[in-house]
């Protein structure tokens, strides 16, 4: 009986686990640039009562084995990684990447963190910020007085002064990519930090080696699918459900032993 307890406790673990993931999916339906997470499950030890194989006399042996699962356990929330609808802003500053990518902006403390998040700003510096005020690399400086911003596909940036007809440059959007992204770790502010599981930043021009597209005007939606995710959540919830009628059912075998045996 404690066997079984055990083993739909972790269940029930699991459930709650792919609810939470869930609940931040949908928390998130309308941040810019998110990901949808996937809770990602493995099976527990095996307890091996006949190894499948094994001698059952001198001659013979077992087709098939006595192998009882011990549960489950959550194994990772995966990211997943497809692209997000593209919003028309009518925001000059603000960039969608339609591909491959991350914009790389700087932290207080100096270490360089990732975003699909293209909804800039500019400091009192005139330069390119994120909403919460990190400075987009590379480093660029737009004039205050400045009557357009054209940002291309590629990243250029280029502007209008007043009295110029003709536009001039003043740096280039890069991106960068990851050998695999599954491993960049969440930071909150809809930031990413490299790790040794994501391998090093690879910066480059939008359009070059593999790279989205710059779309100025754009932002990219959030990639959460909200029918997918009801439905999901409906499954966890009726596995929940399972669970705990499963542990009142091993309650009340375990209550009806406990009074045979007083009654004996």
């Amino acid at each position: 009986m404690d066997h079984a307890l055990d083993t739909m406790a972790t269940g029930l673990q699991a459930s709650q686990i792919m609810m939470d993931t869930i609940a931040d999916n949908l928390s998130n339906v309308n941040t810019t640039g998110f990901k949808a997470e996937s809770a990602q499950f493995q099976t527990l030890l095996y307890q091996n009562g006949i190894q499948p194989g094994a001698q059952s006399t001198g001659t013979t042996i077992y087709p098939s084995g006595l192998e009882l699962g011990t549960g489950v356990k959550a194994a990772a929330v995966a990211t997943i990684l497809t692209q997000g609808s593209l919003t028309s802003t009518g925001n000059p500053l603000n960039v969608a990447i339609n591909g491959a990518g991350y914009f790389q902006v700087v932290l207080p403390n100096g270490q360089t963190a990732y975003t699909r998040d293209g909804s800039f700003q500019l400091n009192e510096n005139g330069q390119l910020v994120t909403s919460s005020g990190y400075q987009v690399l590379p480093n660029i400086t737009i004039a205050a007085n400045a009557t357009s911003v054209t940002i291309g596909t590629d990243g250029t940036v280029s502007v209008t002064l007043p009295g110029s007809q003709q536009a001039s440059q003043v740096g280039q959007l890069q991106i960068a990519s990851f050998v695999n992204p599954q491993g960049l770790q969440p930071l909150g502010d809809n930031l990413y930090a490299s790790t040794s599981s994501s391998g090093t930043a690879t910066p480059g021009a939008p359009q070059s080696n593999g790279l989205g597209s710059i779309n100025q005007n754009y932002l990219e939606a959030s990639n959460v699918d909200v029918v997918q995710s009801m439905v999901n959540m409906i499954a966890a919830e009726r596995a929940y459900q399972l669970g705990t009628q499963v542990i009142a059912a091993v309650d009340n075998q375990m209550n009806y032993l406990a009074q045979a045996a007083q009654g004996a």
